[in-house]
């Protein structure tokens, strides 16, 4: 269910993105059929398949490039926060968030057509929350833990993963009313698949939010 280092893919008329491509992926990678991979942050489950070089133009904040000098990728494209651009008719956007002093993240906002989402698989916080989540129809987030968020101080800056249920409260507060989650913790990963779906599940109605487990080979149509 949970084998592989999360990755999304974002398919739009006959085009597609992949977001993330962690280490496992380091010997598949050359044989993906995608128009362009972007990069959330640099850490190896989220960058590391890219140490033999990409088989596409790949996107990242100048943060991420600074952690990922050594790699080969010659097609090799810098965003900026706040600053959408376009693959193919799929329009993306940065948004800061609070992960990792070492390697800055950020989070993605994906429009094609009418409908967007919005992928952060790690993070503690967004920094312009509303601007990210306004008027989405599908929220996927981080994993690492259900109910007790695994930050820690360093200075002013906070570290690791926000819960789940902060997560939903977030879908909550604007109007999301659809959650995924991935990049899955050992909390989630250790037990039961359709238990930990349930309490997800459950956690979303609190909320008013359709929450659920990503898992490997899912796929979502957004109408």
């Amino acid at each position: 269910m949970h084998r592989m280092h999360s990755a999304l893919e974002v398919a739009y008329r006959g085009h597609s993105i992949m977001i993330d491509c962690g280490a496992d992926w380091l010997h598949r990678v050359h044989s993906i059929r995608t128009d362009a991979i972007i990069l959330t942050h640099a850490h190896p489950d989220h960058a590391g398949g890219l140490q033999r070089g990409a088989p596409c133009p790949v996107y990242a904040t100048e943060e991420t490039w600074r952690g990922l000098e050594g790699y080969p990728v010659t097609e090799r494209v810098t965003v900026a926060p706040r600053a959408p651009f376009f693959i193919y008719g799929i329009a993306v956007e940065a948004f800061r968030v609070e992960h990792s002093i070492r390697a800055p993240a950020a989070g993605y906002r994906v429009t094609a057509g009418r409908r967007a989402m919005f992928y952060a698989p790690d993070l503690v916080y967004i920094y312009e929350q509303h601007e990210a989540l306004a008027g989405i129809q599908l929220y996927v987030g981080d994993g690492a833990s259900l109910r007790r968020p695994l930050v820690r101080r360093r200075g002013e800056a906070l570290i690791g993963h926000a819960d789940v249920r902060t997560q939903l409260e977030w879908c909550r507060e604007e109007g999301v009313k659809r959650a995924l989650i991935t990049h899955c913790g050992s909390q989630i990963v250790g037990a039961l698949a359709r238990e930990m779906d349930r309490v997800v599940h459950e956690m979303g109605l609190e909320q008013g939010v359709d929450a659920g487990l990503a898992f490997d080979g899912l796929e979502v149509i957004l109408r």
